[in-house]
């Protein structure tokens, strides 16, 4: 891998989208998903100036409740 692109799992802020986790990077693209602006696709050279490495922990992903089917009440 490049010395320019962030590994699986670096949490970086991006000067317009903010805080958010890489999915996955190679030389030409890069995916993060931002805590506001969902899952972004860049050109990694493109991207690489707006990007600097962030030190906070990953944000805790939110499991999905579910809810209870209503059953029929029969008389």
């Amino acid at each position: 891998m490049a010395s320019n692109t962030f590994s699986q799992g670096a949490q970086v802020e991006h000067q317009k989208f903010g805080l958010g986790t890489v999915l996955s990077s190679s030389e030409e693209r890069i995916v993060i998903k931002f805590d506001d602006h969902g899952e972004k696709k860049f050109v990694t050279n493109l991207v690489m100036g707006s990007l600097k490495k962030s030190d906070r922990q990953p944000p805790a992903e939110k499991k999905g409740s579910r809810r209870k089917k209503a059953t029929p009440v029969t008389a």
